[in-house]
């Protein structure tokens, strides 16, 4: 018996310890303090489908939200920085589309192999 829920068991020690530390982490005393106020109204399913995912988390539904909603933030910002460029490398950028350089010798022989293998 002992071997069929050992993968089980181990399962559950793993869940125990992610759950300590991310209780640990909500309630870390060196956390920066938190002044402002964020108000949001949420549909009734919505609330619920929050608590839900919150209490899996081990976490309170206004950390959930908030850890939510800064990830969210940060992967906005990430996109919109990588899409945009510098007006200095923009102007590189086109440059290079537009009058590309010629192949050096090192990018004539790298196209001659790859002619050579998949032709």
């Amino acid at each position: 018996i002992y071997r069929r829920l050992q993968p089980f068991c181990c399962y559950v020690w793993q869940f125990a310890v992610q759950l300590k530390r991310a209780k640990e982490m909500a309630t870390t005393p060196t956390s920066p303090k938190r002044e402002e106020r964020l108000d949001a109204r949420v549909t009734r399913e919505e609330k619920q489908l929050i608590e839900s995912a919150a209490n899996l988390r081990g976490t309170s539904s206004s950390d959930f939200v908030r850890m939510a909603i800064r990830e969210a933030a940060l992967k906005t910002i990430r996109e919109y920085e990588s899409l945009t460029l510098a007006e200095n490398s923009r102007k590189v950028f086109v440059e290079a589309l537009l009058n590309p350089p010629k192949p050096n010798e090192k990018a004539r022989a790298a196209a001659q192999r790859y002619k050579r293998r998949f032709a």
